[in-house]
């Protein structure tokens, strides 16, 4: 067998010591003289002989059984005898101690012990027909058993290659299908999507660059590395792209399944890649800002081995969230593509990825020093030259990566207070918190019905007064109230006579039942008028 080939799995050709516990063997009282650490070995066949060299009648992995009685005199022979037999890849020798040996030989075990091959005594008589046929049928049984679950697997992929399927689809059926952690990388070492088993992610990417590279790349499905992972090539166009990795768990060795599973994992991710005109970096930059803003993790351990197996720094960073909010899903993915090329020509450290069509998301990782204000200025600035009809939205740096979903809350909700293309404080590009006044608050809330049934219970009277009679009280109390209550500047910025106005004030006092004098109906008053210029849309 060769280093790189997987041993058989669970569910494969039995083992020496699964054969040997059958009953048919086992009433013969066996024994391991020699190689108790072997008997992990799968039995592919059972060959009785009474040959001197049975060996030119084996092909490797055969149980061989016999009674000892053709067994060379000489030690240089049974060395031989015992050579043959371990040279071919015999899986043991099984010798009856019932005519010719009472004991086995001490050659033998010597000869047995130095060539590693599992030696077994058998006590009592066993009728070693009876043991080929009960071997064989249960062989033969696994071997159709594997034969149908092989094409169960080529099955399930031919089906998702013609569906379409993207490389999560991929990855999390072939995790399924082999109960193990599966892991799409590029040719960088970023780890692009995960497909868990019963480990979580983040026990399987923590450290996941530094490890990948101590595991060589391979031009088939071998094993590699010193962890022994299962991996084998995805192509792009006959050239190299990344590679699948199929993790080892203790105590279940690979087999040929895992191998058949992981080969047709590789080819469905090549022909996806092919037909996929999205970059599968984008998407799992997408996937990832999306679990992050809604805290999909099982743990913040988890989105931290998620995030730094793409390559963001996740020690010593702040994390701040930025939105910008596109006026087509075209426009968004045209940003995206030049925003998240611009950052890793830069050396920035950022996942940049569509949160919704029209809605890009951007997470920087900062050094815990610099402003953070002059990073988000240079990011919007760049989105803005990238998409000029962009609206950027910024939440509060988070310490670390527990506290993103926060950042991105925030910069949603400074983005819903925010007008498309709204002016922005001078020397700035981007909107953040403190930029939400009541103004902005309103429009936020404007399609809450509680402010569209407050804007018309203090104003709608007025409103249908000047409805009715072609007047403009309206723009008279706005006025009075933008002047503070001072009558005299009310007059004169509408260019009124101030007889005028005290009339005008009287006539909407007396129409909605308020006292303008009041300071806090006078506020009451002005947040209504807020309020009916953001749902009239001014």
């Amino acid at each position: 067998m060769s280093e790189n080939r997987p041993p058989a799995p669970r569910g494969g050709p039995p083992t020496v010591a699964e054969v040997l516990a059958l009953p048919v063997l086992a009433g013969g009282g066996p024994r391991v003289v020699v190689g108790a650490d072997r008997v992990d070995r799968p039995v592919r066949w059972v060959h009785v002989t009474e040959l001197t060299d049975p060996a030119s009648f084996l092909k490797g992995g055969e149980l061989v059984l016999t009674t000892g009685m053709p067994l060379p005199e000489d030690p240089a022979g049974v060395r031989r005898y015992v050579d043959e037999l371990a040279d071919v890849g015999a899986a043991a020798l099984v010798i009856e101690l019932v005519r010719r040996y009472h004991r086995p030989p001490h050659a033998l075990v010597a000869a047995c012990r130095a060539r590693g091959l599992p030696l077994v005594t058998l006590a009592e008589d066993v009728n070693f027909l009876e043991v080929t046929q009960v071997v064989h049928a249960l062989i033969l049984g696994g071997q159709a058993d594997a034969m149908r679950r092989t094409q169960r697997v080529h099955e399930a992929f031919t089906a998702l290659t013609l569906r379409g399927a993207g490389p999560g689809d991929v990855v999390r059926a072939a995790a399924e299908m082999s109960g193990r952690t599966v892991v799409l990388e590029n040719l960088v070492h970023r780890a692009l999507v995960c497909g868990p088993s019963d480990s979580t992610a983040g026990a399987a990417l923590t450290g996941w660059e530094r490890r990948s590279r101590t595991t060589p790349a391979t031009d088939r499905a071998a094993l590699s590395g010193p962890e022994g992972w299962l991996v084998a090539p995805v192509e792009y166009r006959g050239e190299g792209w990344g590679r699948v990795a199929m993790l080892p768990e203790a105590g279940r060795a690979f087999g040929p399944e895992d191998v058949t599973v992981l080969e047709r994992t590789a080819m469905a991710l090549t022909i996806a890649r092919l037909t996929d005109a999205t970059p599968w970096e984008r998407t799992a930059h997408r996937t990832a800002l999306r679990d992050l803003s809604e805290r999909r993790h099982r743990s913040p351990a988890d989105a931290r081995a998620r995030a730094a197996a793409l390559g963001l720094p996740v020690e010593e960073s702040r994390f701040v969230a930025v939105l910008a909010d596109l006026p087509g899903e075209e426009d968004a993915q045209a940003a995206e593509a030049r925003l998240a090329e611009e950052l890793s020509a830069s050396g920035a450290r950022a996942l940049v990825g569509l949160l919704s069509p029209g809605r890009l998301g951007v997470l920087l990782a900062l050094r815990p020093e610099p402003p953070w204000r002059e990073a988000v200025e240079r990011l919007s600035r760049g989105l803005l030259e990238a998409a000029p009809g962009a609206t950027v939205s910024a939440g509060c740096p988070a310490p670390d990566l527990d506290g993103v979903a926060r950042s991105f809350g925030e910069a949603a909700r400074v983005a819903e207070a925010t007008e498309p293309g709204g002016p922005t404080p001078p020397g700035r590009s981007f909107h953040e918190r403190s930029d939400v006044g009541l103004r902005r608050l309103l429009f936020a809330l404007r399609d809450d019905t509680r402010v569209q049934e407050y804007a018309e219970r203090q104003l709608g009277r007025l409103l249908d007064h000047d409805a009715r009679h072609g007047t403009d009280l309206l723009a008279t109390l706005r006025g009075y109230l933008d002047a503070a209550g001072n009558k005299t500047v009310a007059a004169r910025s509408a260019g009124l006579s101030r007889e005028t106005v005290y009339q005008r004030l009287r006539t909407i006092e007396r129409l909605l039942g308020r006292d303008l004098e009041s300071g806090e109906q006078r506020t009451e008053l002005h947040v209504a008028l807020q309020a009916l210029d953001v749902l009239r849309g001014r």
